[in-house]
Parts: structure tokens; sequence; C-alpha cells
């Protein structure tokens, strides 16, 4: 790297005698005395100008800048002027993922990033920013889970940073920081009585939904999305195959979570309980866009709607349908006058996936059984999200041997045994 070192407070004349010589520029004594020049990879001069009495740092930095490119890691500190809001936000129009999950990572940016990082230049950062940030989501109150949601989405922007060359190293991957830990709580599923007690504060024509989310397995936006020629009631299998989601303000149908297609065991409890549903409430074909809002139109004759006849609102629904019957249920208290209700995800339509999976655990249904019918991509998640429920491996054992081998006991008088019958 050609580089060389510019003192703007004095330049070289020629005198009369023909000898060259320094005197004072225009400049002396005002503004940053060096500037520090070199070609960078791209062919094109860059700079960076130093204060009166720092050469040797302007020396320095030309030095280290030199190691850098001789090492093939080299950053054009012109592009580390970039703020995080401005990179973040080029870096979501890039992404090729599906339009929800960029519409939900802009909303936690916006909310839990950008007011407190966004104006801070790429470059600047150090861990300690980073730590502080962390901290913060922490004292206000967010659920751990979210916590490292917005930490990993966050991260990843930096990791984007890294690869672009615009900074060296990201701040969210240092030593010194930590992502915020989960909760320790083990999850604890709803009682069969609290179940039922849910059920019966529903609307009439919404009470199915419990048959199927506790019957099933199926995710909020999976029995909404449900339609009747999606369950077989001879075969006793429900096809999951779309949900309903939400981008932004508008309604689509979408794959299931993962795009992962999946068929469930129809019980016989639940399909009486749809038998009825159907009888009392005919469904009705509903057309929403397909994974975008300017997505194709797609048609579906949905078991659960609304009043208005249109696809049911997570939103509308947690709020009017599912909160109420909480409320009824002895579940959450009632809020008082003002008080504005957040629903936690601890008694979210998603418990009833959670009973579903105890009561197949506690009948004995293996892991990845049980994680094909919820739509797990990993087994060894469902295993770290309930092995808790799983029965006492050691009672298991006794009584399979006590089974296996206590009728067959007998003393033959000699050594005490045991004959193995074959």
């Amino acid at each position: 790297m050609a580089g060389h070192i510019q003192d703007r407070w004095y330049k070289t004349e020629t005198g009369p005698d023909g000898k060259s010589r320094r005197v004072k520029s225009d400049r002396y004594g005002s503004g940053l005395r060096y500037r520090a020049r070199y070609i960078g990879p791209d062919g094109t001069e860059k700079s960076k100008s130093f204060p009166d009495k720092q050469k040797r740092l302007a020396e320095a930095w030309l030095t280290q800048l030199a190691a850098d490119m001789a090492r093939g890691q080299y950053v054009d500190p012109s592009e580390g002027r970039v703020t995080f809001q401005q990179f973040a936000t080029t870096w979501l129009a890039s992404q090729t993922t599906d339009v929800s999950t960029i519409a939900a990572m802009e909303l936690r940016f916006r909310l839990h990033a950008n007011p407190y990082i966004g104006s801070r230049s790429m470059s600047a950062f150090q861990p300690g920013h980073i730590r502080t940030w962390a901290r913060g989501l922490q004292e206000a109150g967010l659920a751990s889970s979210y916590q490292r949601v917005i930490f990993a989405n966050v991260s990843a922007v930096f990791a984007a940073a890294v690869d672009d060359g615009i900074i060296a190293r990201n701040p969210c991957r240092a030593g010194s920081v930590r992502a915020p830990k989960l909760d320790a709580r083990k999850l604890k599923p709803w009682t069969r009585e609290r179940v039922l007690a849910v059920r019966e504060g529903l609307p009439q024509q919404y009470k199915a939904i419990v048959d199927v989310g506790a019957g099933c397995g199926l995710r909020q936006g999976e029995v909404f999305g449900l339609a009747v020629d999606e369950v077989d009631f001879l075969g006793g299998t429900v096809h999951v195959v779309r949900q309903v989601k939400m981008v932004g303000s508008h309604l689509v149908f979408a794959p299931p979570k993962g795009g992962k297609l999946r068929e469930v065991p129809l019980p016989e409890v639940v399909a009486h309980a749809l038998a009825r549903h159907i009888t009392q409430r005919p469904p009705i074909e509903i057309t929403l866009p397909w994974k975008t809002p300017d997505g194709p139109p797609v048609t579906a004759t949905l078991l659960f709607y609304s009043r208005e006849r249109k696809a049911l609102n997570r939103n509308y629904s947690n709020m009017y349908l599912w909160k109420p019957a909480l409320v009824s249920a002895g579940v959450i208290p009632d809020r008082l006058p003002g008080e504005r209700f957040k629903q936690s995800r601890e008694h979210g339509m998603h418990a009833l996936r959670h009973y579903y999976a105890s009561v197949l655990l506690d009948a004995g249904e293996n892991i990845r059984a049980l994680s094909e019918y919820l739509g797990h991509s990993d087994p060894g998640f469902t295993l770290r999200t309930y092995t808790h429920l799983m029965p006492n491996s050691q009672d298991r054992a006794r009584k399979a041997i006590d089974a296996a081998f206590g009728p067959a006991a007998e003393d033959d008088g000699d050594d005490g045994a045991v004959p193995v019958a074959v």
C-alpha cells in the first residue's frame, strides 16, 4: 500500500536561490494539521486527518491499514460511517425470507434497537455499547425468549456488515458480551380441568377450536386455516397444509411454520366435536392472498371464521375471544379499568399444544413421533422443550423388568437365579 502523510500547515517553495524551503501555508494554525493518504484496494485515494502533534498516530494508522491489507482484513474506514439504522434498513430490504418474518424483524428494530443504538456509526460500536443495550432489554421487562430473538436479529445485522467489509468484527460476539439467557422455569402444561374450563368460556361457535388445539396439537394459525376437506373422518387423520398469518395488518394464507406439511392423528373425541361443529356452523369458502398481501388468491373452505364471515384475525381473537375465556376459567384475573391487557405466551392458544404434548408423552409416545405431529423440524427441539414431562426412566425400567420377569420368576432352590422365559 502506497501512503504518505501531508503536513497542511507547511508547504515547500523554491526560493530566489533555486533552493527548496518549507514555509507556512495559508492554513497554518487552523484545522487538522496532518492528512494521512493512501490508495485503497479499489484503486481510489482515501485519507484521514489528524490534529497537530499526532503525526506518529497518523503513521501508526497507515501502518495498521497496510497490515490489514496484507492479511486480507482491510475495512474501508469511510464505509463504517453508516449508522446501524441505515445499514439494518438496507439489510432488511435484501432479505429473501417470507414477508411476515421481515415485517417482524423490522418491528423489533424499530421498537427495541433503533431508538437506542440506531444512530451510532457501525464502525464506532464497542462491546460495551452492546452490553449496555442488552441490559436495557432486560430492564424493560421483556420476556427472555423475546430478548434472545431481538439480540439474534441485531447480531445478524452486524454479521452481515462484517461479510460486506463494513466493520472488522461483530461486537455481539465479543467474549464479554452475553446473549440474553432463557428463563430456567420449566414449562408447566395445563390440566384437563383447565382446558375444559377455557373451552366452556368460549362462544359456542368457537369451542371446537380447543378440541383441535388440545386434541391434535395444531398451532393457532393452523387451526384458523383448517379446511373441512383436510379432515379425513374415515381415515382418522388431519392434513395440516396451511395457516392464516398476519403480514402487517393483512391476513394471508401461508404454509405451516417452516413449510412443514404434516399429517396428525384425528382422535374420535375430536372427530365427534368437529362433526357437531360442522352441523351447527357449516364451513364457508374464504379467499385470501397466498403468502404476501399481493400474492395470488387462494380459496379454502374453513371450519372457523368470524361473525363477518372472514378468516379469524389473531389479534381480535386473542383479545375478544380467548382473553374472556381465560378470565371466566380463572386462569388470569380480569383487567382493571384502563389497564391494557397483555396476553403472555404462557396462557395463549399455544398452551393447548403443550397440553397435547404432555398427554402423548404421559401415554408413552416417542419424541420423534411427537415432533412430527407438532410440526417441529428438529426432534431435538421437542426433546429439549418437553423432556421434563417424560415419565421417569427409572420407573419405566423397573416396570419393564417386573412385567417381563415377574410372572415367570421361580425359585429352583439352587442359586436363586430367575429363569428367563424364551
